[in-house]
């Protein structure tokens, strides 16, 4: 277990094999009986909504479900205002809670739609993948995206709790299994060279996933760390965004879904990181560890059909825009990374 330690809230991160069959006694722990609305998606809903559901009324709990389209394009307002009308039908009111059962587009949109609707619900965090499981079920992000850009909408709201079963991942696809190991791949990169040294023991992602917990632990670790230190992601949480600008704009521009949220990450991570060796921000040889890395666990180190000019177009609406300067996270080693600003349209270098 791992406790996340804010300033006016705090809350723990379960981590178990099988404890989805308890969850109704988890959730008992931390909420007194009362109506409780699951949020899931339509391939989640098939595999997990009646087993949660199950154990959620044995513990006491009424409980509704609703079911949103599984992908990317289900985190959007159209689905949040969807949400929104679901729970005011069925007269949910602050009094009761929301859990937030799947991936990371489930986790976002429903932590949206608590931390929005009445002005707020609270709400728990059960991820379904290894992406959710190591990233977005904690920290407190949630958000939804536009045309113009990604998590462009969206909120700091905490969870009340966090379960992680990484039994569920054998129900992963191998292409989303893949997708949470570049964001383990990030957090030992920027933070962790121990992890990044286990990393390297393992023969492929089929073995990670038999050994979940001992790399799903020290990811959450880098992420507490900073989530700690900079809740409102003002100075060092940025840290964790290594890839992600250039990453989070191939994602827009492909199409959301086409490339996975952990493919952009992984050529950005690359990109970023050759061009910072080019200009000797980055120390000579890291763009080739990263990508043995990367390379060994399936992941892509180029992006096919690159739209450059596309690509920038979708950056100038990142969030770590701040005017005309852009900050970038570099790394200055395996294990350590510094963030820089730059003017936004340097950035242009960058893609390649």
């Amino acid at each position: 277990m791992l406790t996340v330690n804010l300033t006016n809230h705090h809350y723990d991160i379960q981590i178990e094999r099988h404890l989805l069959n308890k969850c109704g006694e988890w959730v008992a722990s931390i909420w007194q009986p009362q109506r409780v609305a699951i949020i899931t998606d339509s391939n989640v809903a098939k595999l997990y909504a009646e087993q949660v559901t199950t154990s959620l009324k044995s513990a006491g709990f009424q409980v509704n479900t609703f079911v949103v389209p599984a992908g990317e394009a289900s985190k959007s307002l159209e689905q949040a205002t969807y949400l929104y009308d679901q729970l005011a039908e069925h007269g949910f009111t602050r009094s009761d809670g929301l859990i937030a059962l799947g991936g990371g587009v489930i986790g976002d949109l429903a932590g949206f739609v608590a931390s929005t609707y009445m002005r707020g619900l609270h709400f728990l965090q059960i991820p379904t993948t290894l992406l959710a499981q190591v990233d977005s079920s904690i920290g407190g992000k949630t958000a939804v995206n536009t045309k113009n850009a990604k998590n462009l909408v969206g909120t700091f709201s905490q969870p009340d709790g966090v379960l992680i079963d990484p039994e569920v991942l054998y129900t992963l696809d191998d292409r989303r299994l893949r997708e949470g190991i570049a964001e383990i791949i990030k957090s030992a990169a920027i933070a962790d060279p121990q992890l990044w040294t286990l990393l390297g023991t393992l023969k492929d992602e089929f073995e990670l996933r038999d050994r979940a917990e001992e790399v799903i632990l020290p990811s959450l670790k880098v992420k507490r760390k900073v989530v700690e230190e900079d809740e409102f992601d003002n100075g060092s949480r940025l840290t964790l965004n290594f890839g992600h600008t250039i990453g989070h704009a191939i994602e827009n521009t492909a199409g959301y879904g086409v490339v996975s949220h952990g493919e952009g990450v992984a050529v950005g991570m690359v990109m970023i990181s050759r061009h910072a060796e080019q200009l000797g921000q980055t120390p000579a040889g890291t763009t080739e560890q990263l990508m043995t890395m990367l390379e060994k666990f399936h992941l892509p180190t180029t992006q096919k059909e690159l739209n450059k000019e596309a690509i920038y177009q979708a950056i100038t609406h990142d969030k770590k825009a701040r005017g005309t300067q852009l900050k970038i996270i570099l790394l200055t080693a395996i294990g350590q990374a510094k963030i820089v600003s730059i003017p936004i349209e340097t950035i242009k270098d960058y893609i390649q």
